[in-house]
C-alpha cells in the first residue's frame, strides 16, 4: 500500500485502521513534510501496531506523481509485491481493497477502482467537478484509445511486472496527469486492465488538492501523448501520411 499525504492528520489513523481491518499488507505513507504533523501521527501509530506501517518522510511538498514514484520504488525494493495506491482523504473506501488486489492475483496486470463503470458512482461532488471529471476521462480515452472508463482514478493496484515494464520511474506527470500517463503506458504495453466499480465519496475533513494547474497539466499531457503516438505511428509505418 502506497499512500501519499499532505496535511491528512484528521484522516490518516482512520484510514490505516480501515486498511488493516480488510487486508494484511505493508503500508507505506509517503509524507511531504505535512505542517499538521501527519508523519508523526503515522510514526506513533506504527509504534502501537507493528512494523507493517511505515512512513517515508520527504523534505518538501513535491507533488503526487513524485510521491507515488518514490513509494513504488521503495515497495519494489522489498520484493515482488502487488503495489496498491490510494488517497488518504477517505474518498477511497478500504472495503474495495480485496477486490482490487484479487483482480491482480487472478491475472490482471492492473486493476482500477472505477467510478464510471456500471455499479460505480460518486457522492457529494458539485456538478461542475463531476462534469470536468467525466469529460476529462472521455477526452483522454477518445484521444489516446485507452478503452478505460476511469483513467484518472487514483485507487488502483499494479503487478510488479507491469510497473517495471512501463518504467514507472520515468513518468514525469503529476496530479491527474500521473494517473493518465500510467494508464497510457500500461495500455501501450499490452497490459490486461480490470475496472472494479467503486463508490467515491468526496473528502469531509481537510481541503481538496485539486487546482487549475492540475487540470491544465492533464489536458496538455493528453495532447502531447496523442501527438507522440501519431509521430511514433508514422515512423513505424515508414513515414507515410
Amino acid at each position: 500500500m502506497v499512500i501519499p499525504t499532505y496535511n491528512e492528520a484528521g484522516n490518516i489513523e482512520r484510514l490505516l485502521d480501515g486498511i488493516r481491518a480488510v487486508v494484511d499488507a505493508n503500508i507505506l505513507v509517503v509524507d511531504d513534510s505535512s505542517p499538521d504533523g501527519t508523519a508523526d501521527i503515522v510514526d506513533r501509530y506504527a509504534e502501537r501496531n507493528g512494523k507493517s506501517v511505515e512512513v517515508l518522510r520527504r523534505p518538501s511538498k513535491s507533488g503526487l506523481g513524485t510521491a507515488y514514484r518514490a513509494g513504488f520504488a521503495e515497495a519494489l525494493r522489498s520484493g515482488d509485491c502487488i503495489c496498491v495506491q490510494m488517497d488518504a482523504d477517505l474518498s477511497h473506501d478500504p472495503a474495495y481493497l480485496p477486490a482490487l488486489i484479487s483482480a491482480v492475483e487472478l491475472g490482471a496486470d492492473a486493476s482500477l477502482g472505477s467510478r464510471y463503470v456500471p455499479g460505480g458512482r460518486i457522492e457529494n461532488w458539485p456538478k461542475l467537478r463531476l462534469f470536468l471529471s467525466r469529460w476529462g476521462n472521455r477526452y483522454a480515452a477518445g484521444m489516446l484509445g485507452l478503452a478505460v472508463n476511469d483513467a484518472t482514478s487514483g485507487f488502483r493496484a499494479y503487478s510488479p511486472q507491469l510497473l517495471r515494464r512501463i518504467d514507472f520511474a520515468s513518468v514525469r506527470a503529476e496530479g491527474y496527469g500521473f494517473q493518465i500517463e500510467m494508464t497510457h503506458r500500461a495500455v501501450r504495453s499490452g497490459a490486461r486492465i480490470v475496472e472494479v466499480p467503486i463508490t467515491f465519496v468526496d473528502r469531509v475533513v481537510g481541503e481538496s488538492k485539486l487546482s487549475h494547474h492540475i487540470i491544465n497539466e492533464a489536458f496538455g499531457l493528453v495532447n502531447r501523448l496523442w501527438f507522440t503516438d501519431r509521430l511514433l505511428g508514422r515512423f513505424r509505418s515508414g513515414g507515410s501520411s
